[in-house]
């Protein structure tokens, strides 16, 4: 008896020491996982793509209020001004587009005068004497409240634009321009008023000595990790993520552009100050770099994304910026770009008008000299950027073979009705039409076509898990795929999908 029971334990240890296995068996199981790994391996490449697109997207939309707006405005009064030297040819004293600038100009004014009411030196010793723990409940605040006035923000101004350019034959069913007026007016403010205190609490952070709230700061981005990837995202999910990340890097940009103003004028604009600030505005960028990465890597592994759905959002990104560009464009880019992303440039860009003004002293014919100069150099920027910007997205929405959407009217005519079909109309060659609509100016519409709404679909999504396709024949993959692309376009920064906004 002893002798088998050693003889078995002496085979039992020879089958563990010698025993093999063949991968081959479960080769699908094993070459899924090796494509996973290709997969994280391939997402900060595509993902970083997305993130420059579309940063330069809301630079191009942030640098249109500084440089083309005001000289929009001056083209809008001019014509209001002159229009008794050429008669009432038209019903409307100005266009569409002209009421929206003269809108966006005077909003611009109003709340650059009211922001001198509010003092920044003020609210940074305010700010700075509180605690460590207590700032960093401030800021975790002030990034909800933000997202909360970016939502209901850039529906105040479509409010307004529409009410100031809806025919006026139609019956009366708002409650009129001056109180749309005040409400836009009164959002840009706090807006402002919101971004300063981020900013201003961002300073506070960078001139602290241990540094301690800025590690708390960036801390913060890794707990949005926790918060993320281990939730069910699908394809328009992940979509409105990445518009919600574009928009944070941009804005913290435009944050750490405003720290630094500050700085400097504090440190009476000595440089060897700004190489002490650099390491930690690096710092900050990396960990941000950081998080959106293993962020957006373990939520296409989690929920099997391949790494070529960014791809799809850029050409979608990109389907924007051409659509804008048409004569037949419904809509202005960076309101676009606002509902895509959350973005509104407006409240950020008053805010950065009154740093700049009340850090840099303006005095003599040589500094004047030198405001012209920067401010044609910021036009030259904007106008280089467009073109570059125009030229890539063409190329993304040809490389989707998205052209044909973009000669296809607004969906329906009403809320509630189906589009009517007589509208469709025949189309010429898609790649003339590219080139020529993208460059032509927009014409006067007729007094009697009414201005179509466009009623949005957003909220049926068509887009199955890539989990679910696997078992699906090639055709209906191939149907599958259009439609996720078709449903991107009508996916903006705030459509409920899933239960969750992100």
């Amino acid at each position: 008896l002893l002798l088998c029971q050693e003889l078995s334990l002496l085979r039992f240890l020879s089958a563990e020491l010698t025993r093999g296995y063949f991968l081959e068996h479960n080769e699908a199981k094993y070459t899924e996982r090796r494509e996973r790994v290709y997969t994280c391996m391939r997402i900060p490449r595509e993902l970083e793509k997305l993130m420059v697109f579309g940063i330069f997207l809301c630079l191009d939309a942030f640098l249109y209020v500084f440089t083309l707006l005001p000289l929009r405005v001056f083209l809008a009064l001019f014509r209001l001004f002159t229009l008794p030297c050429y008669g009432l040819r038209d019903r409307r004293l100005l266009q569409p587009a002209q009421v929206c600038d003269i809108l966006k100009g005077v909003i611009l004014v109003i709340c650059y005068f009211m922001m001198h009411y509010v003092d920044y030196s003020m609210m940074y010793h305010l700010i700075r004497g509180q605690s460590v723990i207590k700032l960093y409940i401030i800021y975790n605040m002030l990034e909800v409240a933000d997202r909360l006035f970016s939502s209901f923000g850039q529906d105040i101004l479509d409010a307004l634009y529409w009410t100031a350019t809806e025919p006026k034959e139609r019956k009366r069913a708002h409650i009129g321009v001056i109180p749309h007026f005040f409400m836009a007016v009164l959002y840009v403010f706090l807006h402002a008023i919101l971004i300063m205190v981020q900013a201003t609490t961002l300073n506070v952070a960078f001139n602290s000595h241990n540094k301690s709230l800025l590690t708390i700061m960036m801390s913060n981005n890794f707990v949005e990790i926790k918060g993320s990837v281990f939730k069910k995202f699908e394809k328009n999910n992940l979509f409105q993520m990445s518009n919600s990340d574009i928009k944070e890097r941009f804005t913290n940009y435009v944050l750490l552009l405003i720290v630094c103003l500050r700085n400097m004028e504090q440190f009476s604009w000595n440089p060897d100050h700004l190489w002490v600030l650099f390491p930690d505005v690096c710092m900050v960028i990396a960990s941000e770099t950081a998080v959106d990465i293993v962020k957006h890597a373990f939520i296409t592994k989690f929920n099997d994304i391949t790494a070529d759905v960014y791809s799809e959002y850029r050409a979608s990104l990109a389907f924007d910026l051409v659509s804008s560009r048409q004569k037949n464009a419904y809509t202005d880019y960076s309101d676009s770009v606002a509902r895509r992303m959350g973005f509104i440039p407006l409240p950020l860009a008053v805010l950065l008008i009154r740093v700049v003004t009340s850090s840099i002293k303006v005095q003599g014919i040589l500094s004047y000299a030198c405001v012209i100069l920067f401010y044609l150099g910021l036009i030259s920027l904007k106008v280089l950027n467009s073109i570059v910007l125009l030229g890539k997205s063409c190329q993304y929405v040809k490389e989707a073979k998205m052209e044909e959407k973009l000669f296809n009217p607004p969906p329906a005519s009403a809320p509630g009705k189906p589009p009517n079909k007589s509208q469709n109309k025949c189309k010429p060659s898609q790649e003339e039409n590219l080139s020529a609509s993208v460059t032509s100016q927009p014409v006067h519409p007729k007094e009697n076509v009414i201005p179509l709404l466009v009623a949005s679909s957003s909220d049926q999504f068509l887009t199955t898990p890539d989990g679910d396709e696997k078992d699906i024949t090639q055709e209906s993959s191939e149907l599958k795929h259009r439609s996720s692309k078709k449903d991107l376009l009508e996916v903006d920064r705030f459509t409920i999908c899933g239960n969750r906004i992100d």
